[in-house]
């Protein structure tokens, strides 16, 4: 087994006025661009293609290419500051374990409210949201670690209807409590408060649910706020996200 000297601390804070100011968009500097988001017809999605679901500047941050960085809103700066900067941990016990020369590190999120590195994309997608006048967010959650960081929200003075995996609801009410306590509304997926839902209990009434249903609820949700009020918010797949 190699032997891994060590020399750098095994956790590293910055202070407080050290947190970064920008989020950085890894796909400015990328040499061969991905492939762009597309519609279910094959065309390259605009921003107003996808703006009816998603807030406005979400939306160009999503399909933008080519600026290296986004300024972090004040308002979200004010949240992060409340529990980062996170550590930066050196897994030396990992590397004895592997026997590697390599050097890893790892960024802990744990020790914040919703427990895990969701709140801070969270805190980013609902302000937007909230700087658009949206006043109802919706979104679905699995296990409730997304839905629980989403739930926070309500910092922003956001409505938020959560479709859980109705198995998951069943099997974790202390999650549905958290996310309860910050106001969120929490809907076992598949329901009757949708067309989506309802047809899948149509043909299958003991469901116990899916990921892909209660998308399929949360973004219907979204689409039928009074006044085009509503969005949706993902914690996976976009681009936003890991920008965040």
């Amino acid at each position: 087994m190699a032997e891994t000297k060590t020399t750098d601390p095994y956790r590293t804070y910055l202070r407080e006025d050290q947190i970064p100011t920008a989020w950085y968009n890894l796909r400015a500097d990328m040499p061969e661009k991905p492939d762009p988001m597309r519609l279910h017809n094959g065309k390259v999605a605009t921003v107003d293609d996808i703006a009816p679901v998603f807030a406005r500047a979400l939306c160009e941050q999503e399909l933008d290419d080519d600026m290296a960085y986004f300024d972090i809103p004040e308002p979200v700066m004010e949240m992060y500051r409340v529990y980062r900067p996170s550590p930066l941990c050196r897994a030396y016990n990992l590397e004895r374990a592997l026997g590697t020369p390599a050097k890893i590190y790892y960024k802990f999120e744990g020790n914040n409210t919703s427990g895990s590195h969701k709140l801070n994309s969270v805190l980013a997608q609902a302000y937007y949201a909230y700087a658009e006048g949206i006043t109802n967010i919706t979104t679905e959650t699995g296990a409730g670690q997304w839905g629980t960081a989403l739930s926070e929200a309500a910092h922003f003075g956001l409505n938020l209807d959560v479709y859980m995996v109705k198995c998951s609801y069943e099997q974790k009410p202390f999650r549905r409590s958290v996310m309860q306590t910050f106001g969120a509304t929490i809907t076992p997926s598949p329901s009757d408060t949708t067309a989506a839902g309802r047809k899948i209990l149509a043909d299958d009434p003991a469901c116990t649910g899916s990921l892909g249903t209660a998308i399929s609820e949360a973004v219907e949700r979204a689409l039928n706020v009074p006044g085009n009020k509503g969005r949706y918010q993902l914690g996976s797949v976009l681009n936003q996200v890991p920008l965040h």
